[in-house]
């Protein structure tokens, strides 16, 4: 695939991930903590607030594609 259509698609599929990450994230927030203490409130959004970077990294090291050895 030529790099700049796996950047592209790349870019697209991240930009998905987040919005739909973030959406769930809250709804599951919205749902479950409504009566939980603030560190709890805290400690979730923090977690979930970090988590999405896990599959954006292997979006990423799609993007760079298959590293030539020299």
């Amino acid at each position: 695939m030529v790099p700049s259509f796996r950047s592209f698609v790349g870019t697209i599929l991240i930009i998905i991930l987040v919005v739909v990450y973030a959406l769930v994230a809250t709804t599951f927030a919205s749902l479950l903590l409504p009566a939980s203490a603030w560190w709890v409130h805290l400690a979730y959004f923090l977690l979930t607030g970090l988590l999405w970077i896990l599959p954006a990294m292997l979006i990423i090291k799609w993007m760079a594609g298959a590293r030539r050895k020299s």
